[in-house]
């Protein structure tokens, strides 16, 4: 199984070991997101990152493990009474009188929203390429849970993740599709919208319209 370099931001604490390792010198780059397109999936950089902030990840994730309906069903219903859990603790953050009482329920919603995000990972979404993750991610972009849902993020996903156990047609129609020629990002917009990179902002001649 072929895997290309991945570098987490947040874990790197610019020790650079990496700059030196690297054979073929993807790990050198202004942004510091690795260049996964000349990757050849060598791990030295990986074994020398001293923060472990460097992973290597397959090219191609295999089909995740199949579960019943009523297994799926079930972990659903739980999920969603989480998130109700996590609602009612940060209303009641918002109304408490107490310090305590406030960072009680703060603790209280975020100990909720992990939980639900363990119960969705169990419940078959773990893998992005899973037909029935993309299609959770179309229903939210459809109807957004509130306000502060983030579109762009989900249009990116749906736009940037091909599907591979057949469970999901992306939808293209009245969309064109770019590709950015500065991180390679593919990505699409509505006609008519100005198209801009989501990963590093590029517009104009530095995209390539894709369809």
């Amino acid at each position: 199984m072929k895997k290309i370099a991945v570098r987490n931001l947040r874990l790197c604490t610019k020790d650079c070991l990496c700059l030196y390792v690297c054979p073929t010198g993807v790990t050198d780059t202004e942004d510091s997101v690795i260049d996964t397109t000349k990757c050849i999936g060598c791990g030295a950089c990986s074994d020398a990152c001293p923060s472990g902030a460097i992973s290597l990840v397959p090219v191609e994730y295999p089909r995740q493990q199949e579960k019943s309906h009523a297994v799926v069903a079930a972990m659903e219903r739980a999920a969603e009474n989480k998130a109700k859990e996590e609602k009612a603790a940060i209303d009641a953050a918002a109304s408490a009188d107490k310090p305590g009482l406030s960072r009680l329920m703060k603790a209280i919603a975020r100990s909720s929203r992990l939980s639900a995000e363990d119960i969705m990972r169990e419940a078959g979404y773990m893998l992005p390429q899973s037909g029935n993750a993309l299609s959770l991610v179309q229903d939210l972009l459809d109807s957004p849970p509130g306000d502060g849902f983030p579109s762009d993020a989900a249009s990116y996903i749906l736009s940037a993740v091909d599907c591979n156990d057949g469970g999901y047609e992306r939808r293209s129609s009245g969309r064109l599709r770019y590709r950015c020629s500065l991180c390679l990002t593919e990505f699409e917009v509505d006609e008519g919208e100005e198209p801009v990179c989501p990963m590093c902002g590029a517009r104009g001649d530095d995209l390539e319209l894709l369809g």
